[in-house]
């Protein structure tokens, strides 16, 4: 393991120290820039409206309130705006998920004539903020008669050229052998797709996965947009349209709530990322 000091620095009582109490101090730091922020929404979740404005600062309520839960989840439709999001999110992901396997499988196995100009293309698109892009994919919505509707959510969605290029390197980096023994056989371009390359790429799949379901969660402006039905509302969009109307103890309640699944979809899935980026070569 390469490190900046020396093996015979690190046999120095002090340096040896030194060394310890820095790591540990920047894994403390690291802890409570990531712990911090749930463990004080799920604080605020249980607090009564009185301590919070009286003792805002307090570690833990005197006497929580684990019923805020339940009547964030009543009173403020909780329940239907999850299920709201999870819909987008399923939908999101399956769109993403299919154009970036076929699109990574044409451009690195099929290789068509034109196709890197293609995927030259599509990688500039990453270089595009994408508020400069808002207007003309209203716009577009609009024309096709889908505002209010969640395809109006999906379809964009799968215009994610770094899903593309996770799958794409993946693609590239599976040995050509493979592709060519399959060919002989006399395998056709799907079967080559499914029964050659689909099945090894477990990895690339969990990686674009995660990718895509937690950016579908947290998106906001789009689904604000293009969704002004109450009831069709994610609860990113939801929670913003109750700030100034729902209790404050049952916000940061349905607020913890809709934390908790992106939270636990994460640790779940964060060994596979690390695998599937090392197979693609890509480096945050």
């Amino acid at each position: 393991m390469t490190t900046f000091t020396s093996s015979n620095d690190l046999r120095r009582p002090g340096t040896a120290f030194a060394l310890r109490a820095v790591q540990v101090v920047t894994l403390l730091a690291l802890v409570a820039i990531g712990i911090g922020p749930l463990y004080w929404t799920v604080k605020g979740a249980v607090s009564p409206p009185t301590e919070m404005v009286t003792n805002p600062l307090r570690l833990w309520p005197a006497e929580p309130e684990l019923g805020n839960f339940a009547r964030a989840f009543t009173d403020l439709h909780v329940g239907r705006y999850l299920a709201n999001t999870v819909t987008v999110v399923i939908g999101s992901w399956a769109v993403q998920l299919l154009v970036a396997m076929t699109a990574g499988f044409a451009f690195a196995v099929i290789r068509p004539r034109f196709g890197r100009y293609v995927y030259g293309a599509i990688l500039a698109t990453m270089f595009v903020p994408y508020t400069v892009s808002l207007v003309s994919l209203f716009l577009t919505v609009l024309e096709v008669n889908l505002l209010d509707t969640y395809w109006a959510i999906w379809l964009p969605a799968g215009a994610n050229a770094f899903n593309v290029l996770l799958a794409t390197r993946f693609f590239e980096a599976l040995p050509q052998e493979l592709y060519d023994a399959a060919k002989v056989d006399g395998a056709s371009t799907w079967q080559l797709l499914t029964k050659i390359v689909l099945p090894m790429s477990r990895p690339v799949v969990a990686v674009i996965s995660l990718l895509a379901i937690m950016h579908s969660w947290k998106e906001f402006i789009w689904p604000l947009v293009v969704i002004s039905d109450p009831n069709l509302q994610p609860i990113s969009v939801a929670l913003a349209n109750l700030v100034d109307s729902a209790p404050q103890d049952e916000l940061i309640a349905a607020m913890a709530m809709a934390l908790a699944p992106p939270v636990l979809v994460f640790l779940v899935l964060q060994r596979y990322v690390v695998a599937g980026l090392g197979f693609t070569g890509v480096k945050g």
